[in-house]
């Protein structure tokens, strides 16, 4: 009997500290758990497992400094695709990379992931800041 009640406090407490969680931390996990799968199918085959790139071919995901300064327009990099010279971690990239129409809330999580993974700790990318940078793709 005493088993079965601490086995219900348990669970109780389990439920409790999970329900303390903000909306917002809720919300960071779902996506970054979504963009994970998302980067598995559409960008793991090219920068690699743990976002080390592949040599001088494909940049590696790592460098928070690049991420952070060019937030605006990774979205756009991933909807529209990147056609030109880049400079990541001190090496330059020139190949390109191809556009995957993915929706926006994929992209959002796939950032979301790409920013949070690999060294990176940047916070959840919303579909809403997603959507505002498409719409200033250049």
């Amino acid at each position: 009997m005493k088993i079965k009640a601490i086995g219900a406090i348990a669970i109780l407490l389990i439920i409790i500290g999970a329900s303390c969680q903000s909306d917002d931390q809720i919300e960071f996990k779902r996506y970054y758990s979504g963009g994970s799968l998302v980067y598995q199918q559409h960008c793991q085959n090219c920068h690699g497992d743990k976002g080390q790139g592949l040599s001088s071919l494909i940049p590696p995901l790592t460098d928070s400094t690049y991420l952070k300064q060019n937030k605006a327009v990774l979205a756009c990099f991933i909807k529209n695709g990147l056609k030109r010279k880049i400079t990541v971690a001190g090496r330059t990239f020139d190949d390109d990379m191809q556009a995957d129409d993915i929706a926006p809330l994929e992209i959002a999580k796939v950032l979301t992931y790409v920013s949070n993974s690999f060294g990176n700790k940047m916070g959840t990318v919303t579909l809403q800041q997603v959507q505002d940078d498409l719409r200033n793709c250049k």
